[in-house]
């Protein structure tokens, strides 16, 4: 969760701290290792003390690996709940391993709630169980509460920390309600109305709640109109529903429609920056793609891909040795035919790309599917007619072969069109059967257009008898 707006910006008294991109320097990360090394805790404080909680954390990503531990040690009260907050996943768990449980207690009640469940949640289970039990009866009725929601869902991610109060109150009592609040200690934009049975009923900003007249009642300035997000949505949807109505926050409802809890737009942020990343990487089979992730686990993930790939790999030579005899009568075929698959695998790519993106964004629905496949076939077509009478041309130029050209041009046509299809009802079969198509289209799209493209150009050359 983000600090409030006035701990944005770092002290301007931290000479070399940061470069113009307010990233660390390395003369500063330097500077701090060697500190350690001389085990000066006094210098280590010295050094850090303008810095923000979150270049804090991003100190702990800077130095290496082996320092993290002493740099923790050296902190001690400077590593609190806000520099946690900001923390890279990794190098989190990594520190909190080497943590005693009544630490990461008191570490996981100073947060909200969705940072304390995002660091609980990654624990072992033993771990989990162990840290809960040291913590306030009240903070971990909470936490356990968010964590038997499913993961990544609307419920991990809502505060419990919001302010509600019944339509039948007036301005006045809303102000000074919260004013008696002294342990108020999260930010929030606008107040939720609820009837008896704590239901929403409505919301009300703060800047109408501090020009409103003391005497008016809550229901005649509140807005009844109001965004609901049910606690078992996925947070995707939940970034996606921020986007489109352009939410501040938004409150959460369980089941039966009661008020427990609130989403809040920063968390929206760090939503969409994640899954956006993660589709990316995806698409590549690279995992999370997190530099700070153990080189053990990143090495298994890409080589489970890059087995699949493989696989897929062989599948495609043997379509080529199929042909071995046409391809040893005309040798110039095998100079050609991985410029059609190659230009057949681009172009499913750029497709895919596009369809994967707009089933994440809810722009491709049940409702204009037909017109997204027709719209791609016809610019897969206008490209392959374009490249594939470009080819044929540069094929008669340089080999003189009438035959061989056309062959080539109606091979980059015809997997043209394989590409752009495939590009668009692979993701949409795959969303269709409740797979990310972000994880795994890529595999079969590049299967289908090396397979396609090899086929398409050997198979015309030896049907049209080039080689005879």
């Amino acid at each position: 969760m983000a600090d409030n707006l006035s701990d944005t910006a770092i002290d301007a008294e931290a000479p070399g701290a940061l470069d113009e991109d307010d990233q660390l320097t390395g003369v500063f990360v330097d500077s701090i290792v060697d500190a350690l090394d001389a085990d000066d805790t006094d210098a280590v404080l010295a050094l850090i003390e303008p810095l923000h909680p979150a270049d804090i954390a991003d100190l702990f990503e800077q130095v290496p690996g082996d320092y993290r531990a002493p740099l923790a040690l050296a902190l001690g009260d400077k590593l609190d709940a806000d520099v946690f907050a900001e923390m890279n996943d990794w190098v989190k768990s990594a520190l909190l391993d080497r943590l005693d449980a009544n630490q990461v207690a008191e570490i996981a009640q100073a947060l909200d709630t969705d940072d304390a469940v995002a660091i609980i949640e990654d624990m072992d289970s033993d771990d989990a169980r162990e840290v809960l039990r040291a913590m306030d009866p009240d903070d971990r009725a909470a936490i356990e509460e968010a964590l038997s929601y499913p993961e990544d869902s609307a419920g991990r991610l809502m505060q419990r920390d919001l302010v509600a109060v019944p339509e039948y109150w007036r301005v006045g009592q809303v102000i000074d309600h919260l004013r008696a609040r002294p342990d108020q200690q999260t930010d929030f934009w606008e107040i939720f109305v609820v009837d008896p049975a704590h239901k929403p009923i409505g919301t009300m900003r703060l800047s109408w709640l501090l020009t409103a007249a003391p005497e008016m009642a809550v229901t005649d300035i509140m807005q009844r109109d109001q965004t609901l997000i049910p606690v078992d949505l996925d947070q995707e949807e939940v970034g996606l529903r921020f986007q489109k109505y352009a939410l501040i926050s938004c409150a959460v409802v369980d089941t039966s429609g009661r008020l427990v809890g609130v989403i809040t737009v920063d968390d929206v942020v760090h939503i969409i920056q994640e899954e956006a990343g993660e589709d990316v990487l995806r698409l590549s089979g690279a995992g999370d793609g997190d530099i700070n992730e153990p080189i053990g686990h990143t090495i298994r993930t890409r080589m489970f891909w890059l087995l699949i790939n493989l696989g897929t790999a062989i599948l495609a030579s043997s379509v080529v040795a199929a042909f071995e005899g046409t391809i040893a009568r005309l040798v110039t075929l095998a100079v050609l035919m991985p410029i059609v698959a190659g230009m057949g695998g681009n172009a499913a790519t750029q497709t895919m790309a596009v369809t994967v993106r707009a089933l994440a964004t809810n722009q491709l629905t049940s409702s204009n599917t037909r017109r997204m496949i027709f719209r791609e076939f016809r610019i897969a077509a206008a490209n392959g007619a374009g490249f594939g009478l470009l080819m044929a041309a540069g094929c008669q130029l340089v080999y003189h072969d009438t035959g061989l050209s056309l062959v080539l041009g109606a091979a980059m046509f015809i997997n043209s069109l394989i590409a752009g299809l495939s590009g668009v009802l692979i993701p949409l079969t795959l969303d269709r059967f409740e797979i990310d198509p972000a994880v795994t289209s890529t595999v079969f799209v590049t299967t289908m257009t090396d397979v396609m493209g090899f086929f398409c150009f050997l198979g015309l050359a030896a049907l049209f008898h080039l080689t005879a």
